[in-house]
């Protein structure tokens, strides 16, 4: 096949349900050469055509494109500090299937087993037809696909061994994903320059210009939570002083409310955000001001449209708003003030992460297909 056929692929899968008539015109070609490829697809497996949705005028019945029935799939998996999930997607983002388990304080070890393990029964399901893999990590992934997770005590692990044989696999950390994601079908979509920041076990995020992640000189870019954000006395598990996830988590609700460090920071902090209580309150506001003040940083430097952000930055803009706000403009330089970029929470929510695990397997197989 061709180039073209990858092309039309794409739309199909950015926009499921396409008329054949619209993916000609976004593709720049005829009606003919667009039938004759989707003929070529249709046999092959990877497209289907089913009745379009009725827009109440006459004439000829529409047909919309979708992925064939019998057609290619990919594994999306996400693994947490706590807990692994594996989607089986479509072209077009849909899931068929999904499997989960629970790993909190497990090795490595303990949690590829698991995974392997579920691989291994999705390929009894799937066959032939799983093509390729994506990780979603809690840590930076090197280019030779090895993670380090200094939370979980994972280090220098070979996340290929997941699935030895796949003839596709990328991986990546959770908030580049997640970044990945929301500008392809969340908050993000249309945006020239989107920061994405995810704060859940730390902080991360990253930067997508012009639809494309920008993953840095050696694919670890977006350890925003690293920045000296933060209060130089506190020490990050990073080995740094002054991180900025270390003023924003979990952990800095408990440092305020004279807590120790919880196991779980997650949940501790959503319990906090959930609390009336006049000392919770006050801690949330010192995060939330904390969080804005380093996001009028990154805005500074980075020059993004707008700010999404997962995790327990969504639940922080719900919780408070003023602070947040008010910590973020006043930290913005004087000529960003009177438009400055929203912060918004991400619409994919929890799923960011593995959504963007499924975007970033089809964007290698795609090619391959054709």
């Amino acid at each position: 096949m061709t180039t073209r056929s990858t092309e039309l692929l794409r739309v199909v899968h950015g926009r499921p349900g396409v008329t054949r008539a619209d993916t000609a015109r976004l593709l720049g070609i005829g009606t003919g050469a667009a039938t004759e490829l989707v003929a070529r697809l249709t046999q092959a497996s990877l497209l289907a055509e089913v009745p379009a949705a009725r827009s109440g005028t006459r004439g000829r019945p529409t047909t919309a494109l979708v992925a064939h029935p019998d057609g290619p799939v990919v594994l999306a998996v996400e693994i947490t500090h706590r807990a692994w999930r594996i989607d089986v997607t479509e072209l077009g983002g849909h899931t068929l299937a999904a499997l989960s388990g629970l790993h909190a304080g497990a090795t490595w070890a303990e949690v590829l087993a698991g995974v392997t393990r579920a691989i291994l029964g999705l390929h009894e399901t799937y066959g032939d037809r799983l093509r390729a893999l994506g990780v979603s990590v809690p840590g930076p992934v090197t280019a030779d696909l090895r993670l380090d997770a200094t939370t979980s005590g994972w280090h220098d692990v070979d996340l290929r061994d997941l699935w030895p044989d796949a003839p596709v696999l990328v991986a990546g950390n959770d908030a580049s994903l997640a970044a990945t994601a929301e500008s392809a079908r969340g908050a993000a979509a249309g945006a020239s320059v989107a920061l994405h920041l995810l704060i859940e076990y730390g902080l991360g995020g990253a930067v997508v210009d012009q639809g494309r992640l920008v993953i840095g000189a050696h694919g670890a870019s977006g350890e925003f939570g690293h920045m000296p954000f933060g209060d130089p006395a506190v020490l990050c598990p990073c080995g740094a002083r002054g991180c900025w996830g270390t003023a924003v988590d979990g952990t800095a609700l408990a440092r305020h409310l004279g807590h120790p460090a919880p196991p779980d920071p997650v949940a501790y902090a959503r319990t906090v955000l959930a609390s009336t209580g006049p000392a919770e309150q006050a801690a949330v506001r010192v995060v939330a001001s904390a969080l804005g003040r380093g996001i009028a940083g990154l805005v500074n430097g980075l020059d993004p449209d707008l700010v999404t952000l997962g995790g327990l930055g969504a639940d922080l803009i719900a919780a408070a708003p003023a602070e947040l706000d008010a910590a973020y403009r006043a930290g913005l330089m004087a000529l960003r003030r009177a438009t400055p970029p929203p912060l918004l929470p991400a619409a994919l929510g929890a799923d960011g992460p593995i959504a963007g695990a499924a975007e970033a397997a089809w964007s290698s197989l795609l090619p391959r297909l054709t």
